[in-house]
C-alpha cells in the first residue's frame, strides 16, 4: 500500500511539473504575438494634404502638376525639418500649413476661394494631443496665416472658437500679420466663382444638381491640413480653408470644428479632414477615427477606411483625411479620384501623391 501511495505521489509531481512548464511556455509564446499596430513604426512622421475631389490626370496640365508637387514638398520638408531638430508637432503643423496658406495654388490664405459676396472668408483650427487643448478661428477676412491664429485662440484665450469680426480683433491684439482682404484675391479663385453662379443660374429648381453636377459638387472642397508625430510622442493636428465656393450667410464648414475637421490625441492619432464639410461635420469625422481606435481597437488605417469608405459615403459626402498614429503609423484615405497629398518618416523618405492610383 505503502508503494502504491509513493507511486501515486511521484506522478502528481511529475505531471504538475510538466503542466507548468507547458503553460510557462504558453505564456511566453502569447507573449512573443503582438499587435502590429502598438509596434513603433517611425520616431516621427509627418502627413500633410492639399484637398480633396474630382482631380483627374487627364484635366491636369504638366505644368500645374510640377506646381502642386513641388509645393507640396516644400511645405513637407519645413515641417520634417523642425521634427528631426527635436521641434514640437504644434511647431511642425503650423509651419507647414503656412507654407500652403501663403500659396495661391491651395483653398487656404493666399488661395482662398470667394464667397457668394465676392468676398473672402477663412476658417482654420488646431489640436494638441498632449493636453486635449485646442483652438479655431471661422469667417475671418484680414489674417494673412488663419493656422497661426487658430493657435493663439488656443494659448493665449479661453475659449476654443473666435468667429467673424472678433476673430479678426483678436488676432491683431495678438500681433498677427494683417493684410487688406485684396491681398486674398486672385482670378483664378473669381472665375470659379463666375462659372458656379453660372451653373447654378442654368441648373436653378433642380435640387439634385448638387449631388451629380462636379462643378457645383467640387466647389464644396478645398482645404489643407497637417498631422505629426514628434520625438517625444506628442500628436498634432491641423487645418485651414477658404470653405466652399460661392457660401452665403456666414456659412462655415468642418475644417474649425473640432472632431469634424481636425482632431489630435496622444492615446490613438491626429487627423486632418478636407470634403464636403456638412457630411464631415455629421460624421464627426476627425473625431470618429480616433474612438474607433480607443473603444473598438481598431488600427488607424482600418479605421479611417471604416470611416471614409463606408460611414461618410452612406450619409451623402465624400472627401478624405490624412492622419498618424502614436506609433508613426500614417494614413492617407479618400473616397474621391484625388487628393493632393504628402508624407515624410523619420528615415527622410518622401512620398507625394495626386491622383487615386
Amino acid at each position: 500500500m505503502k508503494n502504491f501511495v509513493y507511486v501515486l505521489c511521484l506522478f502528481v509531481i511529475f505531471t504538475s511539473c510538466k503542466n507548468e512548464e507547458e503553460l510557462k511556455a504558453l505564456s511566453n509564446n502569447r507573449e512573443t504575438v503582438i499587435d502590429s499596430s502598438e509596434i513603433k513604426t517611425n520616431e516621427f512622421a509627418i502627413v500633410i494634404h492639399g484637398g480633396a475631389g474630382t482631380i483627374l490626370r487627364e484635366n491636369m496640365s504638366a505644368e500645374a502638376e510640377e506646381a502642386y508637387t513641388l509645393k507640396l514638398e516644400e511645405a513637407i520638408r519645413v515641417g520634417y525639418e523642425i521634427l528631426k531638430s527635436g521641434g514640437s508637432s504644434l511647431d511642425a503643423v503650423e509651419k507647414t500649413i503656412n507654407v500652403l496658406e501663403d500659396s495661391p495654388l491651395f483653398n487656404a490664405g493666399k488661395g482662398a476661394v470667394f464667397t457668394n459676396a465676392e468676398t473672402n472668408e477663412l476658417d482654420a483650427s488646431i489640436m494638441d494631443g498632449k493636453t486635449l487643448n485646442a483652438g479655431s478661428s471661422a469667417g475671418t477676412r484680414t489674417v494673412k496665416n488663419p493656422i497661426n491664429l487658430a493657435r493663439v485662440v488656443m494659448e493665449n484665450s479661453p475659449h476654443v472658437m473666435l468667429a467673424g469680426h472678433g476673430a479678426d480683433i483678436f488676432a491683431q491684439e495678438q500681433g498677427l500679420e494683417i493684410v487688406d482682404s485684396t491681398y486674398f484675391y486672385t482670378v483664378d479663385r473669381l472665375k470659379s466663382l463666375e462659372h458656379v453662379k453660372d451653373y447654378e443660374a442654368k441648373k436653378k429648381g433642380n435640387n439634385k444638381t448638387a449631388f451629380y453636377d462636379s462643378t457645383i459638387k467640387n466647389s464644396k472642397y478645398g482645404t489643407v491640413g497637417c498631422a505629426a508625430l514628434d520625438k517625444n510622442g506628442n500628436l498634432a493636428a491641423g487645418t485651414s480653408t477658404g470653405g466652399m465656393t460661392n457660401k452665403r450667410w456666414g456659412r462655415v464648414g468642418d475644417a474649425p470644428i473640432i472632431g469634424a475637421g481636425t482632431y489630435a490625441n496622444n492615446n490613438t492619432c491626429a487627423v486632418s479632414s478636407t470634403g464636403w464639410g456638412e457630411f464631415f461635420i455629421r460624421a464627426m469625422v476627425a473625431y470618429d477615427i480616433s474612438a474607433l481606435m480607443d473603444y473598438k481597437g481598431m488600427s488607424l488605417e482600418a479605421a479611417a477606411k471604416e470611416v471614409i469608405q463606408k460611414k461618410v459615403p452612406d450619409l451623402g459626402g465624400d472627401g478624405g483625411i490624412i492622419a498618424v498614429d502614436k506609433n508613426g503609423n500614417m494614413v492617407m484615405e479618400f473616397n474621391t479620384s484625388g487628393m493632393y497629398r504628402a508624407t515624410m518618416n523619420d528615415k527622410g523618405e518622401l512620398l507625394i501623391g495626386i491622383y487615386n492610383d
